[in-house]
């Protein structure tokens, strides 16, 4: 992607909330069933809350029952950058922002048809743009 976005953590301290910081540029993760987007349900698009990129539409959120915000699928699958993750003893994928690369969550293959994946995302991760 062309216009990938590069900042300092200073510059990122400055635009992100500590929780926003904390998730999308030091990999952490909200705890479950706490976060603002997980029971959400109007229409519209979820954004990158680091750089506003159309990460996932409403259509595909479904409630997974894990805890946190979930879809079947991106946007489009440009937006999406996918990462080997060996932490906590465990092998997942990380699902990171193609433009900015801040940390969103995790993709598994325990989700509904028709693609099978469950997108596994925290909220603080997120901004959403209602639509009519």
């Amino acid at each position: 992607m062309a216009d990938k976005i590069y900042k300092t953590d200073e510059e990122w301290r400055k635009e992100l909330s500590a929780e926003q910081f904390r998730i999308l540029r030091e990999k952490g993760t909200e705890r479950a069933f706490t976060g603002e987007y997980y029971k959400y349900s109007e229409t519209g698009n979820y954004l990158c809350a680091g750089c506003g990129q159309e990460l996932f539409g409403s259509e595909t959120k479904y409630d997974s029952g894990s805890g946190w915000p979930s879809y079947w699928q991106p946007i489009k699958k440009e937006a999406i950058d996918f990462h080997r993750d060996k932490s906590f003893g465990m092998i997942r994928t990380e699902v990171t922002c193609s433009k900015c690369g801040g940390h969103l969550g995790h993709v598994f293959e325990d989700g509904p048809k028709p693609t099978g994946l469950r997108y596994c995302i925290n909220s603080a991760s997120l901004k959403f743009k209602k639509t009519d």
